[in-house]
Parts: C-alpha cells; structure tokens; sequence
C-alpha cells in the first residue's frame, strides 16, 4: 500500500461509521458490524471493497479505544467550532493514503455527498493524471473512480429531477454517461442512466419551451426533443415506445399541455409534419395552427392551406362549417354559404341564424361567429396570440391580404355541387360565373351596400393558360434557369419543363432554386368592401363561440385528445431500469454526426417549408452555408413556394473517428423526398424522391457540432 502522497478529505470517522459523536461502545461496535456486512456494488473491484474497509476499520479502532477516541473528540471539536466561527460550513477532514482515495469516495458516495463525489473525483480522470499509477493497479482504481462519479451523476441527477430542475438533471446525468462512455465502462449503468434521460425527456421539453420567447436556442431544444419522442413514437398518436413511460392517452394530453408554451409558428411547423405520416390528430392541430396563424398574421396562404388540410378529414367527420370559416376568410363567399347549409353543428347554427335576421343569407352570423371563435377558441391555445385581438376589419384591411386574394388561382375557388373544396374539371368557367359574381352580390345585398356592381363576365385572366387549372407554371429568366448552386451544395438538378417549353426549378436540399409566379389581376377589394360593410352588422352581444369542441369525439375510431392536460409532476417518479440491452450501441463520433445531421434535415425543413423559419438554421449551421440557405429560405418565401421534406439517413463513415478533433468529415447515404407546394397548391411535377450519398463537414465549436459545407460523393 502506498503511503508516500496523503490526501485530505472531508470526511470524519463518526460519518464513516454513520454515528453521532454521543455513540456508545455498544452502538460503535454494532454500526462497525454492520458497514462492513454493507457491501457496495458488485462493479466494484476487490480493491475498492478493500480500501473503503480500510477506512471503516481504522474509524473502529479509533473511536472504540478510549484514549485515543478522547484525543480525536478533542480535535474533531476544535475544528467544528473553527468552521462555524467562520460560518464557511466547512466540515472536519480526515487524512488518507492513495490507496484510501477509492474507498473515501465510495463512503463519501454511500453519505450522499454526489457534488463533492464529483469534484474531489474528477481530477484522477483528467488526462495525464499519474498520481495512482504506482499502486500497480492504476486501471482497476480509475474504472472504480469512473463507476463512483457515474453513480454520484446518476444520483444527483435524480435529485435534481424530484426538485425541478430538469436541465441540470439532464446535464448531469450525462456527465455521468458521457464518463462511462469515454472510458469504455459497464454498458449496464450506461443503460441505467440512458433510461432515466429518456424518462427525463418531458419534463426538459416542459421547461424548456416555457421559458421566453427570446431565450431561443433553449426553446429550440425543447422543441428538437419533443421531435425526438415523436419520431421515436411513430408520431403523435403512435404505438411505438419512446421509452418515456407515457401511453399513448397520457402523451396526447402532454400534448394538449405543450400547445400553450408553443407559438403558432411552432405549431405549424411540429404538427404539419405529424399530419403528413399521416395522423388525423396532427392534421386537426395544424388546421388550428394555421388559422390562428393566418388569421393573427394577415397571411392568407396559411389559412388556404388549413381550408386543404380539412378535406383530409371529411371523411370521418362534420367539418363544414371549419370549411366555412376557412372560405369566408378567403373571401369566398358563396363556399362559405354552400358548406354552411351542409353543416349539422347545432349549437353554432343557431348562433349564425340568430345574428343573421334581417339578412338575405347567414353571413352576418357566421362572419361575427369566425371572429369570436377565433379570438375565444383559437388564440388561447398559442403563446404568441394569448394578448392579440382577432379582427376581421383588420384583417381584410391589409394590403398583402388584398393583394393575395386577388391573385389567388382560380382552381382554390371553385367548388363543385356535391363536395365542397372539390375541384371540378371546368372549374374555372364555375369560378368565373358564379364565384366572383355571387361574392359580389351576396355581400353586397347582405351588408346592405347600394351601387354594387359585380362583374358580368369572366375576367380575361381567367383565360390565360400560363395558369391552367393549377396556377403551377413558373416565370424564369429568358435563359430558363437561375445561377448555380455554391461549390459545397450536390449537382445540380437539371431543369424540368413545363408544357411550353420554360425551364422550371424547384428547392431542394442540394440546390434546386424556388419559382415564381406572376400575380393575377385586382378584385379583392370588391370583396374588402363588402365584407367591411357586413362587419358593421356585428354588434352584437357576447355570445360563447363553440366552432368545433377539443378533439373529443372528432376523430373514431382512434385515439382523442381530450380531458385535461397531463400534469407532468416529479413527487413520485417512477423509475424503471431496463435492460442494458434497450441501448443500441454505436461509436460516439458516429452519434454526434447522425445527431446533427438530423439537425441540419430539421432546420432546413423548416426553413423551406410553410413557415420558412430561418431561426433553426443558426443552431446548426456556420458560414458560408448559414447565409447561402438564409437567402434560399426568404426567396421560397418571396416567391410562394413550400416544401414539404422527409429524410432517411445512413451514417456510413466518420473521419476522424475523434471527438477530440475540431473537424470530421461524415460520408452518409441520404434518402430525401420532397413535395412543392406554389401558393398552397401542389406541385406534382416538382416534387421529387432522391438516393444520395453526402459527404459532410462537420466543425467543432467547443462542446457543440455545426455544419459548414457538404457535397455529393464521388
């Protein structure tokens, strides 16, 4: 045993025995029996059983001689008057050998002093620490060192977890991981811990999206976990296990309790990719989001786009008058009242009938009836619109609305006679006679306004076939293409062409460009008018608005979203330790590339997608890529063009395989599908399923992986 390097730690040997210093003999010989029957975990090797027997031993001797225990009493006294005349809480310390380090922290771990476990710990594994090589059992002590601060994370964490203080648990525990990991130790307790981060995962998802709306990266961390679980889960009304250890009951009510902390972009953005696996819940929360968001933002597009996304659930249930809503937004009129006399909501009808007396149709009903719903049962629902006021006034009044609705393709409004958001083949010629015309007149009469004049015939742009049915075709430079992409984007795409001959391209995640389109011609304002003067019939009293109840009986079969929030609490947490086997194992380099990989496919999904939120890309991404798909986002955005991305990816090589190292370039094959949507409308043709393999390069700054170019593989 090695007695030339002493070290001093705080501990004392009433603590080690686990006694007060008014022990008798009795007590002090029946504790001694006791910790040593106590044996710590069976990862532990013979030496650390043996060095914390040690300390339990000469803590025995001492205290059980009366001479030498009066001698200690004196001093362990002094020094506890010294330190609380100091107030510096320190506590009275014992020498020990190295050979005693192992056993001091395992009792120091066994009293629960976790942090101090960790601090004192820490230094033996730091890198080119050789204090214990001469014990000649340098790797047995550093592997139980290892074992003792994993525990001491493990147990702290959960500590930490039970006083809501999710973050620092999720840090600690892995610290704790992490340590086990980089020395290659007991996948066992590596699994122990994974388990409880997996537990911890909603609770870091609660707090995090909860704090404010400028503490932005954390808030986009919560929000890259909470896709985790999902995608982990199958989606939001998913069978598979995320290993969190809640149902499918319990993770649609964590949902319900998630909506408030979350934004309307937000939401768009998490529940348009659930309503795509496809989910009828995840469809039924993006309509909402879109709403709110089209309607609070005066952003048209949105609300076309929620109108589409409910003929995915016509089939299951009444959704007419949602239908109604979404046209009389869009300023159709004659739709609305089409799919208003298609409705079976009794509540609601009789709310429009009653303030629509007096009036040729039950528009005035159902305009005020919109506004309140929105403001009573939409807007609560997300954080950024709880202090916004819903206004149709406003909302007609802006000139991007205006201007939107006038160039709005005439596929979206026209309907056939049997199913409302139907497209019939000549709907063009029905739009044209009867859309336009029949909004006219139909608010005219209703707001009772005089010298309304609608339009006779079609307006001549109705009969441009550059916008054929879909109002798909694209309007580039006389060359027919836009300029290449930057040297770290994949080859380019080659052009597509359309029937005439123009060249198209379309985003993509490697380089393809967004098109655009010309605007259409002025009628809008007619509508603006006429909705404006039937506002004016609103004044009305407060009526409880209860457009369409929360999720309770809207879909079935399957699960619902109902009841209250789940109330995600710590007081008695659960925790189950599986298998070791439940951890797939990889390298740590090919972890971290598939992680943020994963996180570069997010943030430019969001970025080219319906929000085109540009804010996750500066989690992940560096320079000259973070401006090249900054510029790519806002002309998508520019130009009407949306994208709607799914990615599978394969990790098939990390050099070096180093986390140490501040650059690794990563080979992965790379399944990528896209769908294009122009001004809400998709785009067929542009859409497209790739097979790449990608060569990434990764930088390293400080504790975090940033992407800074990638490439096709040659």
């Amino acid at each position: 045993m090695l007695g030339i390097l002493r070290v001093r730690v705080p501990l004392d040997y009433y603590r080690i025995l686990g006694l007060p210093i008014q022990a008798t003999s009795d007590q002090l010989e029946q504790a001694h029996r006791d910790r040593t029957l106590q044996l710590p975990r069976r990862e532990y090797s013979e030496f650390a059983v043996e060095s914390r027997k040690q300390l339990i031993d000469e803590a025995y001797a001492v205290l059980s001689d009366p001479n030498q225990r009066q001698t200690y009493d004196t001093r362990f006294l002094n020094d506890g008057a010294v330190a609380a005349s100091a107030s510096d809480g320190v506590n009275p310390t014992i020498e020990v050998d190295d050979a005693q380090v192992v056993g001091a922290l395992l009792v120091l771990l066994e009293l629960g002093e976790y942090e101090l476990v960790i601090r004192l710990g820490r230094p033996y594994l730091s890198s080119g620490n050789t204090s214990l090589d001469t014990l000649g059992k340098a790797e047995a002590v550093l592997s139980d060192i290892a074992l003792t601060l994993s525990l001491a994370c493990l147990e702290l964490g959960r500590e930490q977890w039970q006083q809501s203080q999710y973050e620092e648990a999720a840090e600690t525990l892995e610290a704790g991981r992490e340590l086990l990991v980089k020395e290659d130790l007991l996948p066992a307790l590596r699994a122990e811990i994974q388990s409880d981060l997996y537990k911890l995962r909603p609770y870091r998802v609660l707090e995090l999206v909860a704090r404010s709306l400028e503490d932005k990266p954390a808030r986009q961390q919560g929000i890259t976990l909470l896709k985790a679980m999902l995608q982990a889960r199958g989606g939001i009304d998913g069978a598979e296990e995320d290993l969190s250890g809640l149902n499918v009951e319990d993770f649609l009510r964590f949902v319900q309790q998630l909506r408030n902390y979350l934004t309307t972009a937000e939401q768009q953005d998490l529940f348009e990719a659930e309503a795509r696996r496809p989910s009828a819940v995840g469809t039924y929360l993006a309509v909402y989001a879109l709403l709110a968001r089209g309607f609070a933002y005066h952003q048209p597009v949105l609300i076309r786009r929620a109108k589409q996304l409910l003929l995915q659930l016509s089939g299951r249930q009444d959704i007419h008058l949602e239908q109604s809503v979404c046209a009389v937004l869009l300023g159709q009129t004659e739709e609305a009242s089409r799919a208003l006399d298609l409705s079976h909501e009794r509540e609601p009808l009789q709310f429009i009938q009653q303030h629509s007396q007096g009036a040729p149709d039950l528009l005035p009903g159902l305009c005020l009836y919109a506004e309140r719903w929105l403001q009573q049962e939409v807007f609560p629902f997300f954080r950024d619109l709880d202090q916004i006021s819903a206004s149709l006034k406003d909302y007609f009044s802006d000139e991007q609305v205006q201007t939107y609705l006038e160039t709005m393709p005439p596929s979206d409004m026209a309907t056939s006679g049997t199913a409302v958001g139907a497209v019939s083949a000549d709907g063009a010629v029905a739009w044209a006679s009867a859309g336009v015309a029949a909004t006219g007149a139909a608010l005219g009469q209703s707001a009772g306004l005089s010298g309304f004049d609608a339009p006779a015939d079609a307006p001549d742009w109705l009969k441009d076939d550059t916008y054929g049915m879909a109002g798909q075709v694209a309007q580039l430079s006389p060359e027919g293409r836009l300029a290449a992409p930057p040297a770290e984007t994949s080859t380019a795409v080659p052009a597509q062409q359309n029937g005439a001959g123009t060249g198209v391209l379309v985003p993509s995640g490697e380089g393809r460009r967004p098109r655009r389109r010309r605007s259409g011609p002025k009628w809008g304002r007619l509508v603006l008018v006429a909705l404006l003067g039937l506002l004016c019939l609103g004044a009305v009293g407060f009526v409880a608005a209860q457009l369409f109840g929360w999720l309770g009986g809207l879909f079935a079969p399957g699960p619902r979203l109902q009841g209250e929030p789940l109330a995600v609490d710590v007081g008695q947490p659960a925790i189950e330790l599986p298998d070791s086997s439940a951890i797939p194992a990889a390298s740590d380099a090919e972890s971290v590339a598939t992680t943020t990989l994963q996180a570069w496919f997010d943030a430019k999904a969001a970025a080219l997608g319906q929000t085109h939120n540009t804010a996750p890309l500066e989690d992940i991404l560096v320079e000259p890529a973070l401006s090249r798909w900054r510029d790519e986002s806002r002309r998508a955005e520019n130009n009407g063009v949306a994208g709607e991305y799914t990615h599978e990816l394969e990790v098939t090589a990390v050099s070096p395989d180093d986390l140490t190292a501040n650059e690794m370039i990563v080979t992965a094959n790379v399944r990528e599908k896209a769908d294009f949507y122009i001004y809400g409308t998709l785009d067929s043709s542009a859409s497209y399923d790739d097979q790449l393999t990608m060569e990434y390069t990764l930088i390293r700054q400080g504790d975090r992986w940033l992407l800074q170019a990638f490439h096709q593989a040659n």
